[in-house]
């Protein structure tokens, strides 16, 4: 063997966090393939706000149509995506993306973190359309308490992170990142987000609203793929490094995705005052607990509600069951279309 053949990265060397044999910048060989899968699904499913006309929304929301509660439900949940797809890109380019240590998850979380930045946007461009007073929809997370306690939640767990002496070398630094990933992979958008999924596709299949319930669902199908790769992240993590996961530690996650169910149990009744659609906070009550006993289930955790899905026609949008198979079995392929056709 040659000098050269020495110095070749050795696929059992790479690590997906505290890696100090293998550059990160090495990409090949690949070793985790999850995680390029999840970013060549990513950039097939390439999209922008602007492809999808708003003119039907523009013209029932000034038709004074829609309901004052339909109307609140709809302004609440512009008030929290806009704000919660910027705290998660600040998350993954100031602190995710620093500790991870391998170059094919990174280049995952470089995709994701576009596909934030193109949420962020489509809530601007729906602003912007329906001729809303954005600093009302934008400071929303100020000013609603529902909105503020889940955002300030979600930056908790990223306040240690960001200090410059913070390490995941040390055991300690380890488990807070695997608790930051938790956070915001499993809470905020594997149970945060598909509430309100849940809600804004209510109009969509009443066709209402329907321009912001197509641009949904395009953020449903990136979310779904951020959610798996988050899962396969902490799994993975969980793999490598077994000391983390310990007893301690899982019944701090269980109570940590606990106080995440509460806050959003919070804000469905703060959306949802009066029955709309079809929807009631009770019944968001036990959709939320539905969804955390999968989330919990999927990174090893039992199940802690044993609650039933409230809404069986969500299993035609978001199979929970099977978010593996989700792109797959749910929705026809596209690239950049204007459209989303569902089977």
């Amino acid at each position: 063997m040659d000098n050269n053949e020495s110095k070749r990265v050795k696929v059992s060397d790479k690590r997906l966090i505290n890696c100090t044999t293998v550059d990160v910048n090495q990409l090949m060989p690949l070793k985790y393939n999850w995680a390029w899968e999840h970013y060549l699904n990513g950039c097939a499913n390439h999209w922008m706000p602007s492809e999808v006309s708003m003119a039907k929304d523009i013209e029932l929301w000034k038709s004074n149509t829609l309901s004052k509660d339909e109307k609140r439900l709809i302004m609440r949940n512009l008030g929290f995506f806009s704000t919660a797809e910027s705290i998660v890109a600040n998350n993954i380019t100031l602190a995710i993306f620093k500790f991870v240590t391998n170059p094919e998850a990174r280049q995952y979380l470089l995709r994701q973190a576009f596909e934030e930045a193109i949420h962020t946007h489509t809530f601007h461009y729906i602003v912007e359309s329906l001729s809303l007073d954005q600093g009302e929809v934008f400071n929303m997370y100020n000013e609603v308490n529902a909105i503020n306690e889940k955002d300030a939640f979600e930056m908790r767990l990223t306040q240690d992170i960001l200090k410059e002496d913070f390490s995941t070398k040390t055991f300690e630094g380890a488990q807070k990142f695997l608790e930051n990933l938790i956070g915001f992979y499993i809470i905020m958008e594997g149970i945060f987000f598909y509430s309100g999924f849940a809600m804004i596709l209510s109009f969509h299949r009443q066709n209402k609203m329907t321009g912001i319930g197509e641009q949904f669902q395009y953020i449903l199908r990136d979310e779904t793929i951020h959610l798996n790769f988050g899962i396969d992240l902490i799994n993975g993590i969980k793999e490598e490094n077994p000391e983390l996961w310990t007893p301690e530690f899982q019944t701090k996650m269980i109570n940590l995705i606990k106080e995440a169910v509460e806050l959003e149990i919070k804000y469905a009744e703060d959306c949802l005052p009066t029955g709309i659609l079809g929807l009631t906070a009770p019944m968001f009550r036990e959709y939320t607990r539905y969804i955390a006993d999968r989330r919990l289930e999927r990174i090893g955790l039992p199940a802690q509600y044993n609650a039933k899905n409230p809404f069986p026609w969500m299993s035609e949008t978001i199979d929970l069951g099977k978010e593996k198979n989700f792109f797959e079995t749910r929705v026809n392929e596209y690239q950049s279309a204007s459209s989303l056709d569902w089977n």
